[in-house]
């Protein structure tokens, strides 16, 4: 396929599996690298099955119950504010990553640590004891989606850390558009963008199996293995688990292929 003005995403389409801002920040970065981004939201996100509980670790949040809170996304970021949750000074945050650390100072709340190299539950937990001085007994809020693993909560409780896990909103698919389902089994799709394990999911549930003529990238290693077990392929892996990496990945793989 032939690049135009140094665009080398000339000619794509590209298949954006979620909407809201990031989505339209993922279709506006592809478009200017020529692209045509495809955005059809494949998971929405539900209220937790259990209010009151998350309501009442808001609370002792808010009282300052917790030396540190963990975020390991930005759709929790988003609940935080949806509730107007406070978090006092004298409370730390953990985010799992650079998108999430974002999302939390944009949110108005702040990030002490982000993991320098995996951005991952895994990576964080690698680096916690490193950034907190090897401090034990820490009360912790995990706050997590209702079908993440509890990698992080787990790991904290393993060191000698009073972790306190709260649900803080559930994960749900949404069909998409018949013409999407028809354009990628038809091959008139030329990549599809997998940002997590639930993605993955719906991508493969809905529009499985996959022609291998589209390339299928995946946000990090975690997600490519997340795929691996429900049988999707996944042809391309992001270096470090951020929007603009992905589509690095992309354009990579659009300049070997051209």
């Amino acid at each position: 396929m032939p690049f135009h003005d140094g665009k080398p995403l000339a000619g794509w389409r590209v298949l954006v599996p979620r909407g809201g801002p990031w989505g339209d920040g993922v279709a506006a970065a592809l478009r200017a690298r020529g692209a045509t981004p495809i955005v059809a939201p494949m998971i929405n996100f539900a209220p937790t099955d259990d209010q009151p509980a998350l309501e009442a670790a808001l609370a002792k949040l808010a009282a300052g119950g917790f030396d540190w809170v963990t975020v390991t996304s930005a759709t929790t970021v988003d609940v935080l504010a949806s509730y107007g949750a406070v978090i006092p000074a004298s409370t730390k945050v953990a985010a799992v990553g650079e998108t999430t650390a974002a999302a939390l100072v944009a949110a108005g709340y702040h990030a002490d640590i982000v993991p320098s190299e995996d951005n991952s539950a895994r990576g964080l937990l690698e680096e916690w004891e490193a950034a907190t001085e090897g401090q034990k007994g820490l009360r912790v809020l995990a706050l997590r989606s209702a079908i993440a693993k509890q990698v992080l909560s787990i790991g904290l409780a393993r060191i000698g850390h009073h972790v306190e896990a709260v649900v803080a909103y559930r994960t749900v698919g949404v069909p998409v558009a018949a013409k999407v389902v028809d354009d990628v089994r038809a091959g008139n799709v030329h990549a599809v963008l997998v940002t997590s394990g639930s993605v993955a999911e719906q991508v493969q549930q809905q529009l499985g199996p996959i022609p291998e003529s589209i390339l299928v990238a995946a946000i990090g290693p975690q997600t490519q293995r997340d795929a691996a077990q429900i049988g999707l392929r996944v042809d391309v892996i992001a270096r470090e688990r951020s929007a603009e990496s992905l589509i690095d990945a992309l354009v990579e793989a659009a300049t070997t292929r051209a």
